[in-house]
């Protein structure tokens, strides 16, 4: 594992100072009215925006290549990850899809469980934290801790205690002064801005039921090798153990609760559902279920039907819907329909990547002085999915209240090699899965 870099401390403090003293000049300005907020921030100043990635997986490597394409000079200089042949890879991806904006030599390279904290001591402005999510918590809780702005991936939390913890943290970030956005796209989506705004106006009437899917294939298996530690096979393949994703309804469907969440403005009060493992089961795929089905209840009585399944062979679908008094809505579509069922508006074409968009909105907003905080309706979407594991693993009905304060820790702090894993197989090699009726999960 490389050691950390102390890197150049004269420098360090030279920036460390002028964001100080832009501090110092934004509120200023705020008071006099006589002075640019985005050109204060950056006068006199290189005003590139350093960037620290930890987790140099498949969407950590989009995410920082996504910030490096956003308005303004921004540059990678630092990677972390706990496999060396991931941060290589990503780094050789990045570096050749955006030569000069990346500088990222072999001491600004961290690898290992400590590689993230390592590298949050390095001169950055904003950090990416894409690991799996099980390590979320820890890693935000860092990141603010060390003055970063933070764009993390969703979820942020795989139990009701990381939840917790991240509210923690991102209650200090905006004291801070700190930016914090979530990869929760689809609310910098125009086509879902536009549609849910018409929908908060009235377009069809009082919201009485929502329904959200994510129906798609199996994820991806790398297969065991003898040469692989348990504690290796279970990071390789995080997908399939809930200590690290916290099952697909959690890791995946997020995306589509948060998207209710949204238009409802509130989280479910109470959630009961079913769900199983009929497939995919056995000694190599972990823990999780395959199927989930959740019925939400929200205060006002209104509900949310809520589906999402990874088997092969099935319907796969992915969107939101509203049904109101006097309409629908495909939300996902940017569709609004009236009682009979005809079209009375539409998006039109576009009005997507919102992957893009999210990091554009993020960088913009840190240019202009404003500090966005997102963490906490990412928490709180996320807490939304974790309560519908309840239910489905318990099979009983779990109250809001309950699920946020349930003790119940799936990812304890794991921070070596040699940790005892939160889950592992029996003597048959099959990893133990919930039992609805049996598993305590509150």
């Amino acid at each position: 594992m490389n050691q950390r870099s102390v890197g150049n401390n004269e420098n360090m403090a030279s920036r460390r100072d002028f964001i100080k003293k832009s501090s110092l000049i934004v509120a200023g300005s705020a008071v006099t009215g006589g002075l640019n907020v985005a050109k204060a921030a950056h006068i006199g100043v290189d005003d590139t925006i350093r960037i620290g990635l930890i987790g140099c997986g498949r969407r950590g490597s989009s995410a920082a290549g996504q910030a490096l394409l956003t308005n303004g000079p921004t540059k990678l200089v630092a990677m972390a990850d706990v496999f060396n042949d991931r941060l290589q890879s990503s780094l050789r991806g990045i570096k050749g899809a955006h030569h000069n904006k990346v500088d990222v030599p072999p001491d600004r390279q961290f690898v290992g469980f400590e590689a993230g904290l390592q590298m949050l001591q390095q001169d950055l402005d904003l950090v990416i934290l894409a690991t799996p999510p099980g390590f979320r918590p820890v890693q935000f809780e860092a990141a603010v801790a060390a003055g970063k702005h933070v764009f993390m991936e969703k979820p942020v939390a795989v139990d009701a205690p990381g939840v917790r913890r991240v509210l923690s943290a991102a209650a200090s970030a905006k004291s801070n002064g700190l930016a914090v956005a979530v990869g929760l796209q689809k609310r910098h989506e125009p086509r879902y801005v536009e549609t849910i705004h018409r929908l908060w106006e009235g377009a069809i009437g009082d919201i009485i039921l929502t329904r959200a899917y994510w129906n798609g294939n199996s994820a991806w298996l790398n297969p065991r090798d003898e040469k692989l530690s348990e504690m290796e096979y279970q990071l390789r393949n995080w997908h399939y153990f809930n200590w690290l994703c916290g099952d697909h309804i959690v890791e995946q469907h997020v995306h589509n609760l948060d998207v209710v969440n949204w238009l409802k403005n509130a989280y479910p009060a109470t959630a009961q559902g079913q769900g199983g493992r009929q497939v995919q089961a056995g000694k190599k795929c972990g823990e999780i279920f395959n199927h989930h089905m959740v019925e939400y209840t929200y205060a006002d009585g209104s509900k949310m039907l809520s589906q999402c399944r990874q088997i092969r062979g099935c319907w796969t679908h992915v969107s939101e819907h509203a049904h109101g008094s006097t309409g629908t809505a495909n939300i996902q579509a940017g569709a609004i329909y009236d009682i009979r069922g005809d079209r009375t508006w539409h998006y039109g074409r576009g009005g997507g990547d919102g992957h893009q968009q999210e990091l554009e909105d993020l960088f913009a907003a840190i240019r202009k002085g404003e500090m966005p905080n997102e963490a906490e309706y990412g928490a709180l979407s996320t807490m939304t999915a974790i309560m519908g594991r309840m239910a489905t693993y318990s099979g009983n009905v779990v109250a809001w209240e309950d699920a946020v304060q349930s003790n119940i820790e799936i990812s304890p702090n794991v921070s070596d090699w040699d940790a005892t894993l939160p889950t592992k197989p029996g003597e048959d090699g099959v990893y133990p899965v919930a039992a609805p009726g049996i598993t305590k999960a509150v």
